[in-house]
Parts: C-alpha cells; structure tokens; sequence
C-alpha cells in the first residue's frame, strides 16, 4: 500500500530559494508552520552533495511524519530512504520510474500539456503537478503563466490529485482551491521569505479558510 500523504502545502526546498540562509533551518521553520509534504529540488548539487542533502531533511521531517520527495534523481531517493519521487516530462518516464521505485513510494509528474494530462495512468502516478500559475524566477525553464482560469481548464482533464505550482501566492490560494488545486506548491514564498514559519502559517491558514475542491474527479 502506497504511503498516504496531504499535498495541500507543498514545499520545494531549494538551495537557491532560503534567502542564503541554511536549507535545513529553512525547512525546519516552514514545517512548524504547516507545511505537509517536501520536495527536495537542487539541479546543480553533486550525486554525494544531494544525498546528504536528503537524508538531513529525511531526518528533520520523518520524526513530524512528513514525506520527503525528491526531484528527478530516483538513486537519491532510494538511497535516502525518501518516501518518493517527482518526475518531469524529461526525466525519468512514469512508468519506468514506478517499476524502480515500487509500488509503496510516491510518485509525482509534471504535465504541461492536455495530452500529457489525458494519458496519466492513476494506477501509476499519485499526483500531478501544474504550472505556472504566475511567473516565477525559481524555475528558469518554466513554461507561459497559465493564471488561474487556466489552470482550472486544465484541470479537468488531470485524473489524479493535482498540485498548482509556480508564482503561487496566499492570495490566489482560496482561488486556486476552487478551480480544483489539491494542494498548493512553494518554493521562495516561504523558503525566501524573512520568517518561514510565518509564511507558511499564512499559506495554511489560507488552505484552511478556502472551500475544499468541488472539482469533480
């Protein structure tokens, strides 16, 4: 059985995205605020650097009961113990990545087109990730803004729970809640942010305050 895990504040720790400040701190802060699932995203880190990486934020989030994902790199994840994996549309492909990562951890997918969207297999993928929302300077290959309306649009087609990521700000989380987002994913809005528990306290008083989904799955 797949490890159950709550997407509604998603952060992305990355090292280029703590307003110089340690990683580690960062998450720690972010987590007393309410943060309920990690993503550990660092592109430009070494194989070795990753892995320690990884396994002291498997350490601070395990005891709270956090998952820890990481981005892309399958190795790193199995050798941290991490409790699954998110992959892009040039990484890994989905089902390959299930087949190496089995059937209990998670496994996330960027979609960025309808067709992407329609051939997601639920029995495969646990979530999708859409985006962006607004412009965002954390991911330099980020795609046109889609706004809220579009990710609504785009939404419908998506089979598995889907987390709206990019520019993605407090005020546009009651939004973003009723167009059908799941959960809601971060980088320096609270990584980069003077006081990360606080942010992340905002975001989920946020989350709290909006409407569940009424998207129809």
């Amino acid at each position: 059985m797949r490890k159950r895990f709550d997407p509604s504040l998603y952060l992305i720790a990355d090292p280029m995205a703590t307003g110089g400040r340690a990683l580690e701190a960062v998450i720690a802060a972010a987590v007393a605020g309410g943060v309920t699932l990690v993503q550990l995203r660092d592109k430009q880190a070494s194989t070795r650097d990753l892995l320690e990486a990884a396994r002291r934020l498997k350490a601070i989030l395990a005891p709270r009961g956090i998952p820890l994902i990481v981005n892309d790199r399958i190795d790193v994840a199995l050798a941290a113990e991490a409790e699954g994996v998110h992959v892009g549309q040039e990484d890994m492909p989905a089902e390959i990545a299930r087949r190496l990562i089995g059937p209990d951890r998670i496994l996330g997918l960027t979609l960025r087109e309808e067709s992407q969207a329609h051939a997601v297999d639920p029995a495969i993928v646990d979530y999708a990730g859409v985006g962006p929302i607004q412009a965002t300077a954390t991911k330099r290959d980020a795609a046109a803004p889609r706004g809220v309306a579009g990710f609504a649009a785009f939404r419908r087609h998506v089979p598995v729970p889907t987390v709206a990521i990019g520019g993605v700000t407090v005020a546009l989380a009651a939004a973003l809640r009723q167009a059908g987002a799941d959960g809601l994913a971060v980088a320096a809005a609270i990584g980069a942010a003077p006081d990360p528990e606080a942010a992340a306290q905002a975001f989920t008083a946020a989350v709290a305050a909006a409407a569940t989904p009424t998207f129809a799955r």
